[in-house]
């Protein structure tokens, strides 16, 4: 086999080996070229080449959200290293193992004036669970530019000195990777680990010249602290209006019976998000087609007792802004590592996974008489009926023509959604049960929703469809830069010229400055690169033709599809708006 000579090299690519990290998303560059020889000569690895750093992190992020364990993503050292930060901040915000491996210059050659140079020690200091800056290998003829070296009384006495600063420092870098990659394994999340290489960069040999080992990580067993379990079983039993909050959830997490227990509760509200991937036909998915119409007496009606959270972060605005001006009495959220404080009354943090608290926690409770759950059942069912109503007598928008796609989804496949507008569109509808939903929630940018969801459809065999905005689609374009991209990944962008989430939001529309610095108007499409990047393509703007094309979309075929759907930009949020004044008449 074909190995780079540098040692430190031969120690990360071994190492990531050792602990199991298969995918490997590199970006062409010459200092991370050791990286890049040890891992694509290894056909243990995965290897993937992205041109385009800010896309190759995201395309590893969409690997690592399907898989659920550590991929890494390797560049060059300067700006290479900065485009990642996208996708650094989104995989510690989501809780997705991200391992950046990033070459770098030699100390020396840092702050000098050296090219393709920045300071790249602990760049992702904020975002990142854990930074690692390994120390370049020493080497005998250029042991005078080393620091902090003693004077040699002898040669022999330079060789053995020599000798334990090689093996300190190998020793060091080895727990560093270990450590590092532990900490990502264990606590989902991203890790930077800065590798600097001397040249010559290229050369190869055909042994490894060291051995490292690696230590795996510390399994913790899960426990819930007595008092507190105790705490919270009392409170929960005594509490006549409980609200259960699931925020970004990977599919099958919860197991069904614990699902179960809480819809058979009265006293129990189960909101779910789109993002929750939980369903049951008692829970209250769609939570602002409940909410959003409600008065203030509404509201101290629907205030509860106990809120109790897990997942990931919230989309709707409607729920937080509720949580917060009606606060619980308690707040507890149940996550294994992070409780953020949402809603401004967070009372408890359980700190291990929601399977295993209800594990020990609903056993021990009872269910309590309540008219709660019956009461805002009867709301959700009356608004169903509205919201069937309203879509039933508009013309095409990009609410009807959400209607039309969202049931047209192949049943037990993947959907990714965009963010700004399209997720929240989304968060109207009861989605077919059987898919799998994602969307990057954790900062809630457009720039790798495509990249993401391209890495996903890699990752995972099931057929992908990303439903996107216009200009989330043209801002990460460079994500079709792709060779990966499967046949059956599909490509759902509503094209209503600009931003359309800004004409929803209070402010001063219709003027030249909101349609060139807010909304973004334009005439762009995606045609042109589709046929670039080898997408068939199909565009329609009005229902029929949208029903006619989704016939055929779906369907097995030789390349990846993309179907462009223009709607009119001037009455979609018109459209909106009435939709909540709508489903509001003659309800609470």
């Amino acid at each position: 086999m074909i190995y780079p000579k540098i040692p430190l090299a031969q120690t990360v690519v071994q190492l990531c080996k050792a602990k199991g990290i298969k995918h490997i998303v590199i970006s062409p560059g010459s200092r991370n070229a050791p990286l890049t020889i040890g891992f694509s000569n290894d056909d243990y690895f995965k290897c993937y080449s992205i041109v385009d750093e800010r896309c190759a992190a995201f395309f590893a992020l969409g690997i690592a959200q399907q898989l659920q364990e550590p991929t890494a993503v390797v560049c060059t050292s300067g700006s290479a290293l900065l485009n990642y930060y996208p996708a650094v901040a989104e995989a510690f915000y989501s809780d997705i193992p991200l391992v950046v491996l990033s070459a770098d210059r030699p100390k020396h050659l840092i702050g000098i004036g050296d090219g393709q140079t920045i300071n790249q020690k602990n760049v992702f200091e904020n975002h990142v669970l854990y930074s690692s800056n390994l120390k370049l290998d020493l080497k005998e003829d250029e042991i005078d530019i080393e620091e902090a070296l003693p004077v040699f009384k002898s040669m022999e006495n330079k060789v053995e000195t020599l000798s334990g600063l090689k093996k300190t420092i190998q020793e060091y870098n080895e727990e560093e990777i270990d450590k590092a990659i532990n900490i990502a394994l264990l606590k989902n999340g991203p890790v930077h680990i800065n590798v600097p290489f001397d040249e010559p960069l290229y050369t190869m040999v055909n042994e490894l010249s060291v051995k490292p080992k690696a230590i795996g990580p510390e399994n913790k067993p899960l426990e819930i602290d007595d008092y507190i379990l105790g705490d919270c079983i009392k409170n929960w039993n005594a509490a006549s209006k409980k609200i259960v909050l699931v925020g970004v959830n990977q599919p099958n997490q919860i197991e069904q019976r614990w699902l179960d227990n809480l819809a058979a509760d009265d006293s129990v509200i189960v909101f779910t998000e789109t993002t929750s991937n939980l369903h049951h036909d008692a829970f209250f998915p769609s939570i602002d087609k409940l909410i959003a119409p409600l008065r203030s007496e509404d509201f101290r009606k629907l205030q509860p007792d106990i809120l109790l959270t897990f997942g990931g972060l919230i989309v709707s605005k409607k729920v937080k802004a509720f949580l917060r001006a009606y606060s619980p009495k308690q707040h507890w959220h149940i996550d294994l590592n992070k409780a953020n404080n949402t809603f401004f009354s967070l009372s408890h943090f359980v700190k291990t996974t929601p399977n295993y608290f209800f594990s020990k926690f609903l056993p021990q409770t009872r269910l309590v008489k309540s008219d709660y759950n019956s009461y805002w059942s009867h709301i959700k069912a009356s608004r169903l009926v509205k919201h069937n109503d309203y879509l039933n007598n508009i013309g095409f928008s990009d609410l009807k023509a959400f209607d039309i796609i969202l049931s047209s989804i192949p049943d037990s496949t993947i959907l990714q959604l965009g963010n700004s507008s399209t997720v929240r569109y989304a968060q109207l509808f009861d989605l077919n049960k059987t898919l799998d939903v994602f969307c990057n929630r954790g900062t809630s940018g457009i720039d790798g929703c495509t990249a993401t969801a391209i890495g996903c459809a890699v990752a995972n065999k099931k057929q992908t469809t990303l439903i996107t905005g216009d200009l989330s689609f043209i801002y990460d374009s460079n994500a079709l830069w792709n060779n990966y991209i499967p046949d059956n990944f599909r490509i759902i962008v509503i094209n209503n010229q600009g931003g359309g989430i800004f004409r929803i939001l209070p402010g001063h529309k219709n003027t030249e400055n909101f349609d060139t610095y807010f909304e973004t108007n334009h005439h762009l499409t995606a045609e042109h690169l589709c046929h670039m990047y080898g997408f068939k393509y199909k565009s329609v703007s009005d229902e029929k033709a949208l029903k006619s094309s989704l016939h055929s979309f779906y369907r097995e075929g030789n390349q990846p599809k993309l179907l462009e759907i223009f709607t009119p930009k001037n009455l979609n949020d018109e459209v909106l708006l009435n939709y909540f004044n709508f489903i509001g008449e003659n309800n609470v």
